[in-house]
């Protein structure tokens, strides 16, 4: 049986009462394709001791939870999500430099805390300038662009257990960090994360910044997407192999491939969730038919029904 929605979001707001609740939550607007549902509840919480008083009520409620940072590998079921969606609010948006050692909460930006890093004569951390996620996802799926990624240079994290209420620090080698993933589970919440870095030539990380940025806007779409679809297989790219397979300009609805770079899926304003997970299928069994390479999805769908999301993680053999 669901919970009473609208009584559990009272006891969350009597629980965490600088933290901000709501009914209804607006979570596919959140997100960069900006489509998709409501979560039932949401919660931007802005103090790390009210985080125990939130584990406290949706573990013994056995709640559903998800967390959003900036929504650019999310993709939400125009259905919603039945449980609380979990926002860190502005206090886990900082980035601390003490000499090479860089502490960054889980809402920071990528692209501001790169800025940071190079403003402090640091360099190792360029490349994330051009990853519009924040620090906590970007730990979770061990982001990278450029040849670097998040396990580069992470030294450790601190995370908030929703189930036990346990706020713990983790080395970065205790995470299995391969390429986007790690073993941070769906109830654990990242909520700071620290990086050595070293010292650098800033002329030189100032230009690699501008480089990196110039590169995006000349190679990646902007507008209503969440980045890349696909991770790359093994010494190939997933865009490659869509635009060979001649996925290029695609379209399901409201949702169609970029013409500039065939890993991306545009999604129109006002557009559906469903028109988007149903061309990110239709390109799996394109790319499939054609080279016999089956993707794996990089974005993280929230709310879809095991059914519909099935195709998405069928191998050859018709096995999840």
């Amino acid at each position: 049986m669901a919970p009473d929605w609208t009584e559990l979001a009272g006891r969350l707001a009597n629980a965490c009462p600088t933290s901000e609740v709501s009914v209804e939550f607006a979570m596919g607007s959140r997100t960069t394709y900006r489509v998709g549902g409501v979560a039932r509840v949401g919660i931007v919480v802005n103090d790390i001791d009210e985080v125990a008083n939130l584990a406290a009520i949706v573990s013994g409620d056995v709640v559903p939870t998800v967390v959003i940072g900036r929504g650019s590998n999310l993709l939400v079921a125009e259905q919603g999500f039945e449980g609380v969606a979990i926002v860190l609010g502005p206090a886990f948006a900082y980035g601390r430099v003490a000499d090479a050692t860089v502490s960054a909460g889980a809402a920071e930006p990528l692209p501001k805390l790169a800025r940071t890093t190079v403003g402090h004569g640091l360099t190792g951390f360029e490349w994330a300038v051009g990853v519009p996620g924040s620090v906590g996802g970007a730990v979770r799926m061990n982001a990278g662009g450029h040849g670097a990624d998040i396990a580069g240079s992470l030294r450790s994290v601190v995370l908030a257990d929703l189930v036990t209420g346990a706020v713990t620090e983790i080395r970065a080698d205790d995470l299995e960090l391969s390429y986007r993933s790690s073993n941070i589970a769906p109830h654990q919440v990242v909520l700071e994360a620290t990086f050595d870095l070293v010292a650098g030539d800033p002329q030189k990380s100032q230009a690699q910044l501008s480089e990196i940025v110039r590169w995006r806007l000349a190679n990646q779409p902007g507008g209503q997407n969440a980045g890349s679809v696909f991770t790359n297989p093994a010494g190939d790219s997933a865009g490659r192999l869509i635009d060979a397979a001649g996925g290029k300009g695609l379209r399901v609805g409201s949702a169609n491939v970029s013409e500039k770079h065939a890993n991306f899926i545009q999604a129109e304003p006002d557009g559906s969730s469903d028109d988007i997970l149903l061309l990110m299928k239709k390109i799996r069994s394109l790319v499939r038919d054609h080279s016999g390479v089956l993707l794996n999805v990089e974005t993280r769908l929230v709310g879809f029904s095991e059914d519909a999301t099935r195709a998405l993680y069928e191998n050859s053999m018709g096995e999840v």
